[in-house]
């Protein structure tokens, strides 16, 4: 992400009136996206829930559920006609920064081993798989693997 186009993003906590842009994002880039309940139930369980616009527009989110001192990411989405332009590495940035904050010590996430473009990005910030998930994800042909990622917390983010 340039410069220019980094200081006029705006990483901000979403709410129940966000959901709807949510939504649109997930549906556009998932064959299988979160449903309206994911995003209810996980703003009303209080998980950290943040999105990064530019002007109006949601360009992306996550969500993070805390536990004591571990994190879970549960989702963090970039829409479409932004992937690649470095918004997912600005979120997980937030994300990290955000669970540190709440004084996790480790951030796990899932990722399906199809998604190249995610499995590279949590490596370049440091994520180690340290297990699968068999038959985590619906998928078109059955069920797919969900690699565990985590980072450890106390280390050097990218």
């Amino acid at each position: 992400m340039n410069a220019v186009l980094a200081a006029q993003v705006e990483v901000l906590p979403l709410r129940h009136g966000d959901i709807d842009e949510m939504l649109a994002v997930e549906q556009r880039i998932y064959p299988f996206p979160w449903t309206r309940g994911n995003f209810v139930d996980s703003i009303a369980a209080g998980y950290s829930v943040w999105g990064c616009r530019l002007a109006a527009e949601l360009i992306g989110y996550f969500v993070v559920m805390l536990a004591v001192d571990e994190a879970h990411l549960l989702n963090l989405s970039v829409s479409e006609k932004w992937q690649g332009a470095g918004f997912g590495a600005h979120l997980l940035r937030h994300a990290i920064a955000s669970a540190r904050r709440a004084g996790a010590t480790v951030l796990l996430l899932e990722v399906r081993p199809s998604n190249a473009r995610a499995l590279a990005l949590y490596q370049h910030f440091g994520f180690q798989q340290i297990g699968v998930r068999r038959g985590y994800y619906a998928a078109e042909a059955g069920r797919e693997d969900a690699l565990v990622l985590q980072h450890i917390l106390e280390e050097v983010s990218a």
